[in-house]
């Protein structure tokens, strides 16, 4: 049996694809093949082959096309079992391989459709009209495809209804990836935020509330995906208290979140946000980090209902401080909620629960 996970956006070692689903998949079936066009070259790790595609043009449209095209080929000469793509450029070469007999799963990591209506490179008046043409699409090839995997149960009630070969695999941590260093208790007078830094995810309100909470540092890890909302944070007053670290690895990401006193996860209340489950949330508990997270239903079902964290309105600044402030004032309150978010995932929000989820899901389609 072949299986192919195949991307042309995401890294070769991209935490959800590679560390999660390839490597678990790789532990019961022979052949696992991953699918990249970066430039770096092949290779084999844990079990997996990583093929090499090569470096695309630089253009979006361009890339798609031709990456997709070169894919296409190579699926076509290897006779893969089972094709696993993880991209929606990826859906019109999805339908041209059912075509020729290929039985495709399609990884949909986001909910497209409502993500798009926060797509600020999209001028705003043809948002809603992109996102109902982008939905038909993908509904209509996700009807024909062998299976879908969703990354949130939300995502996947949608795809049941056109495709009953749907899963929901959520993304949850690996355990003890991110597991707090032994004699690392010494805690500092910061917050951190890691991952994309962007207008929607709040980080203008959190830089806002830095500035109303004395002696504190704000960690903030990741890459800015828009240049004029850098220039705009670095001149609000809160960012004297920001210590921008750039991308981090995964060594760094484990030091910064053991001294810190929380982690920030406060996306602005957008369609794509309230029923998503961000990575970064269930993260910070795996390194027994409390977690500051937007009061959305779902959200507060986690964090509340675990104890985990706080739960704040992630428009408002003060609010925001006020959480930070509760933390910094109470260090029992710091060391119960991390136990509390370290506990659930254990027990509950953890990758290995869901690899056994991915396996079985396999040997059906088989």
């Amino acid at each position: 049996m072949k299986i192919a996970h195949v991307t042309t956006v995401h890294s070769r070692k991209d935490i959800r694809i590679f560390h999660k689903e390839c490597i678990s998949l790789a532990k019961i079936f022979p052949s696992v093949v991953l699918l990249v066009g970066d430039g770096i070259g092949d290779e084999y790790v844990s079990g997996v082959s990583i093929v090499d595609v090569g470096v695309g043009p630089r253009s979006r449209t361009r890339r798609a096309v031709t990456q997709a095209w070169k894919m296409y080929r190579y699926i076509k000469r290897s006779k893969f079992d089972i094709v696993h793509i993880h991209d929606p450029e990826l859906l019109l070469m999805a339908k041209a391989l059912v075509r020729i007999g290929v039985k495709v799963i399609y990884d949909s990591h986001e909910d497209v459709p409502r993500q798009i209506l926060s797509k600020s490179w999209i001028p705003r008046h043809m948002r809603r009209l992109i996102a109902w043409g982008f939905e038909r699409f993908e509904n209509f090839t996700a009807s024909h495809l062998y299976g879908i995997v969703t990354a949130t149960p939300h995502i996947a009630d949608r795809f049941r209804k056109i495709n009953p070969r749907t899963i929901d695999i959520n993304n949850f941590p690996l355990p003890n990836e991110l597991a707090p260093l032994s004699g690392s208790n010494l805690k500092k007078r910061q917050v951190c935020y890691v991952g994309g830094i962007t207008r929607i995810r709040g980080l203008g309100p959190l830089v806002e509330a830095i500035n109303l909470v004395d002696d504190i540092k704000l960690i903030l890890c990741g890459k800015f995906a828009e240049p004029h909302f850098e220039a705009e944070l670095r001149n609000l007053a809160g960012w004297r208290c920001v210590d921008y670290r750039g991308q981090v690895d995964r060594g760094e990401l484990q030091k910064i979140m053991g001294e810190s006193i929380a982690g920030i996860v406060t996306f602005l209340p957008l369609p794509n946000h309230i029923n998503a489950q961000p990575n970064k949330m269930f993260e910070y508990m795996s390194a027994e980090l409390p977690v500051i997270a937007s009061d959305f239903p779902l959200w507060s079902e986690i964090i509340d209902g675990t104890d985990a964290g706080i739960c704040i309105d992630p428009t408002s600044p003060e609010a925001i401080a006020a959480a930070i402030h509760r933390l910094l004032e109470d260090p029992l309150l710091v060391e119960r909620k991390g136990r509390a978010g370290r506990e659930a995932i254990l027990n509950r929000y953890n990758w290995p629960a869901e690899a056994k989820k991915l396996q079985a899901f396999y040997k059906e389609l088989m």
